[in-house]
């Protein structure tokens, strides 16, 4: 990591106080120093009064081609500013606030947040049995549970609920069910569950079968146990939360419920389109708690060669 090192907006300011500052950072984290082509890796690269020139292709670039800064006219003190303030809010920050804090309108805020956001997806995998990057290991302890997302009836629009009432079979089409996976002292992982997903195969392409699962008594996680080195299990319902302070699910569950009052007191309402990117902002927020806050803000820079267009955010 670059010696920037700052621990509040004040100290941010002072540590990128220009836009060649910024670009100059920018380009250290993405380059170290070796300026690399997005078109072409391994082309050589000129230095001209338009910028950057790849040889093999002959297109220009510069530190913000193909990264999440592509084609925006925002300068990148803002830019840093919003990062800054997703990283650093534990609960986040609504694009109401964030335009407010920026001088920005709200709808340049919400994109500036989901083109953020967009980059979070770091602790993300495929739900293949092929994959290695998973939970856990010889030993220890996973932690899996579910919450639900989404509005509640008696919130709706008086419209909502007279098309619920009409047609029961809608009456779940605004909830989400998420799966969370933990390591005890460990990281964070969120996945929500679309139609024809099977959470066993979930549970299986996130933690690896030598560790410890632990769960509750949901008939979900029954035949998925066997398959690991060891399943446990606390049952609520007979008012069991703790057992030879070894077995329990609390990590998750603190985690759901912090996730649950980002949720409820931040944004209100996540629709199940965006809400993967959503957990992934809160996973990368709780993996990196014990970062300072220049460190996890450069972590998320580092990660940032994710653009997103405005018509892929809405179509």
């Amino acid at each position: 990591m670059i010696n920037t090192e700052f621990k509040s907006i004040r100290e941010l300011i002072k540590a990128f106080p220009t836009e060649e500052a910024c670009i100059k950072h920018l380009e250290q984290l993405r380059w170290n120093g070796t300026v690399v082509s997005p078109f072409d890796e391994t082309s050589k690269v000129y230095v001209t009064a338009r910028g950057y020139k790849c040889k093999n292709t002959g297109k220009y670039f510069n530190v913000r081609t193909q990264t999440l800064f592509d084609n925006t006219k925002i300068e990148l003190q803002t830019w840093f500013l919003a990062i800054y303030l997703v990283t650093a809010h534990k609960k986040g920050i609504s694009s109401l606030q964030l335009g407010r804090d920026l001088n920005v309108t709200q709808k340049t805020a919400w994109f500036m947040l989901q083109r953020i956001r967009n980059c979070f997806g770091i602790e993300n995998v495929e739900t293949d049995a092929g994959n290695n990057n998973k939970l856990g290991g010889s030993g220890t302890v996973v932690e899996v549970d579910e919450t639900i997302v989404g509005g509640k009836v008696k919130n709706m629009s008086n419209k909502k609920r007279k098309v619920i009432a009409e047609n029961k079979a809608d009456r779940h089409n605004n909830k989400t069910v998420v799966v969370g996976f933990v390591e005890r002292g460990g990281n964070l992982r969120m996945q929500p569950v679309n139609a024809g997903d099977f959470i066993p195969n979930i549970v299986r392409a996130n933690v690896d079968s030598e560790s410890v699962l632990m769960t509750d008594t949901a008939n979900t996680y029954v035949k998925v146990g066997a398959e690991f080195a060891h399943h446990e299990v606390v049952d609520h319902g007979k008012k069991e939360y703790g057992r030879d302070g070894v077995y329990y699910t609390n990590t998750i569950e603190g985690c759901f419920s912090l996730f649950d009052r980002m949720v409820i007191g931040i944004y209100h309402n996540i629709s199940a389109k965006h809400i993967q990117k959503y957990t992934d902002e809160f996973v990368f927020r709780y993996n990196s708690r014990k970062d300072t806050e220049s460190n996890r803000f450069n972590t998320l820079l580092s990660n940032c060669t994710s653009r997103l267009t405005y018509n892929n955010l809405i179509k």
